[in-house]
C-alpha cells in the first residue's frame, strides 16, 4: 500500500505543478468569460449605418402598435402615403416596404414587397418582419369578418397539466417537479459523460507516454504492474477533481468580476428596463414561477442524489479508466491500430449519452430501466434518472451490478496491463489481448 500511495502521489504532483496544468486551470474560466463577452459584443454589434425605410400600407394592415413600426437596430420605419414609384428616387429613404391591398380575405398566401438597391436588412430582421406582418394580417382579416382583437386574444389559452395522485399512497410529484428533474438529470448525465471521457483519455495518454519513453521499465522493477496501473488511475482522477474544484471557485468569481467591469452602462440598463416595461409580462406570475422552481429544487432528495452521483462518478471513472489504461499499455506506434483499439471503449460512452437524452424525456421506460442496470451505460444514465425518483430495486441492482463489473474490469485491465506495458514492436489484436489474460506471472 505504501508503494501504491507513492505512485498516486507521483502521478498527482507531477501533473498539478506543470505549467500546462496551471495555465489550463487558470485560463479556462478566463477564456470562457472572454468568449462570452466577445460573443455578446458580436451579437449586439450594430455596424450598419442608420437606414430609413418607407412603409406603404394602403389597406391599413399595420396597426399603431405593430412591432413592424418599432425600430430595429439601425433601421427606421416610417409610414407614408402614395405609391412605390413616388419614393424610388427619394433621397429620404434607403428602401421601401410595400404591403399590397388584399383582394381575397380567404387567401392564405400573401406577398409583401421590399425594394432596395443594396442589402439594407439582414435575414434575421426580414424573418422577424415577416412574422410581424403575418400577425397583423391575422387581426386585420379578423376585423373584416366581425371579430375584434380582444376577443381573438381571449381565444389563446395557456394550458398547465397538473399531476394528481391516483392513490393516497402515491408519491407527490408535480409537473414542475418533472421539468426540474429533467434539467437536473440532463446536467448530471452530461457532466458524467465529460468526466469519463476527459479523464479516461488522460489516463490513456499518460500510460502511452510512459511506455514510449520506457520509463515504465524502471518502475515495474520495484512495483507490481497492477499497483502501477491503479496508482495512475487514482492519481489522474485526483488531478481531474482538483481542476474541477478550482474551476467551480474561479468561474463564478470571474463572472461576477466581468459583470462589474464590463456590465451595461446606465443608458443600456434604462433601455433594457424600458423594453421590459413594454412587454406584457405578469411580474407576479413570473415571481411565483421562480419561487415554485426554487421550492421544487429544494424538495429534491439531495441526500440520495448527491451520494449516488459521487458513487456513479467514481465507479464509472474507475471502470472506463482501467480499460483505457489496459488499451494504452497495448498500444504501439501505429496510429490506425491505436484508434481501432480505443473505439470499442469510446462507443458505449457515446451511446450512453444519446440514451440519456431519451431517458430524461421518458424516465420510466424499458430503455431507461435496462440502460440504468447495464454497467456500460449506468454511470451516465442512472444519474440522469435520480431526480425522477426511480424505484429502489433498480437503484440497488444497478449499484451491485456496477460494483461487480468495476471489480471484474479492474482485474481484467490489470492482466492486460502487466503484459502490454512491456511489449514492444508487436502488432496487438483483440485475439492477442485475450491470450494475455491467461499468461502466468
Amino acid at each position: 500500500m505504501d508503494k501504491l500511495w507513492l505512485i498516486i502521489k507521483r502521478e498527482y504532483l507531477s501533473r498539478v505543478v506543470k505549467k500546462s496544468f496551471i495555465l489550463t486551470t487558470i485560463l479556462t474560466p478566463l477564456g470562457i468569460i472572454i468568449f462570452m463577452l466577445v460573443a455578446g459584443i458580436i451579437m449586439n454589434y450594430d455596424g450598419a449605418e442608420e437606414r430609413n425605410i418607407a412603409v406603404i400600407d394602403p389597406s391599413g394592415i399595420l396597426g399603431t402598435d405593430s412591432l413592424l413600426l418599432k425600430n430595429e437596430k439601425g433601421l427606421q420605419f416610417q409610414k407614408v402615403q402614395g405609391n412605390v414609384d413616388s419614393y424610388k428616387n427619394s433621397e429620404d429613404f434607403d428602401a421601401i416596404l410595400e404591403l399590397p391591398s388584399i383582394n381575397d380575405y380567404l387567401e392564405t398566401q400573401y406577398e409583401a414587397k421590399y425594394y432596395s438597391s443594396e442589402g439594407v436588412m439582414g435575414s434575421g430582421v426580414i424573418e422577424r418582419l415577416q412574422t410581424s406582418i403575418s400577425d397583423n394580417l391575422y387581426y386585420h382579416k379578423a376585423q373584416k369578418f366581425g371579430f375584434n382583437r380582444d376577443s381573438l386574444d381571449g381565444l389563446d389559452t395557456d394550458v398547465e397539466l397538473v399531476r394528481e395522485k391516483k392513490n393516497e399512497d402515491d408519491e407527490d410529484f408535480s409537473t414542475a417537479d418533472s421539468l426540474i428533474a429533467t434539467g437536473i438529470g440532463g446536467a448530471m448525465g452530461f457532466i458524467m459523460y465529460i468526466a469519463v471521457f476527459l479523464y479516461g483519455m488522460m489516463v490513456l495518454k499518460s500510460v502511452t507516454e510512459e511506455k514510449t519513453n520506457r520509463i515504465v521499465e524502471i518502475m515495474v522493477s520495484t512495483v507490481k504492474p497492477f499497483y502501477l496501473m491503479m496508482g495512475k488511475i487514482i492519481g489522474v482522477g485526483l488531478v481531474g477533481l482538483t481542476q474541477v474544484a478550482i474551476w467551480a471557485i474561479l468561474l463564478p468569481v470571474a463572472l461576477i468580476v466581468s459583470t462589474l467591469f464590463f456590465g451595461m452602462d446606465p443608458q443600456e440598463m434604462q433601455e433594457a428596463q424600458n423594453q421590459m416595461a413594454g412587454m406584457e409580462v405578469d411580474a407576479k406570475e413570473m415571481e411565483n414561477k421562480m419561487k415554485t422552481a426554487i421550492s421544487e429544487i429544494k424538495d429534491q432528495n439531495w441526500l440520495l442524489i448527491i451520494p449516488l452521483f459521487i458513487f456513479y462518478f467514481l465507479a464509472g471513472y474507475v471502470m472506463y479508466s482501467s480499460l483505457f489504461a489496459a488499451i494504452g499499455s497495448a498500444m504501439g506506434d501505429d496510429v490506425s491500430e491505436n484508434q481501432s483499439l480505443t473505439l470499442p471503449i469510446s462507443l458505449p460512452v457515446i451511446i450512453a449519452l444519446y440514451i440519456m437524452f431519451a431517458v430524461i424525456q421518458n424516465p420510466n421506460s424499458s430503455l431507461a430501466t435496462w440502460s440504468s442496470i447495464i454497467p456500460f451505460f449506468s454511470p451516465i444514465v442512472m444519474p440522469a434518472r435520480l431526480a425522477f425518483g426511480p424505484p429502489w430495486w433498480e437503484i440497488i441492482l444497478s449499484v451491485v451490478v456496477l460494483i461487480l463489473t468495476v471489480i471484474f474490469f479492474v482485474w481484467l485491465a490489470g492482466r492486460i496491463y502487466r503484459v502490454g506495458i512491456l511489449m514492444y514492436g508487436k502488432k496487438v489484436t483483440f485475439k492477442e489481448l485475450g491470450k494475455w489474460l491467461f499468461y502466468k506471472e
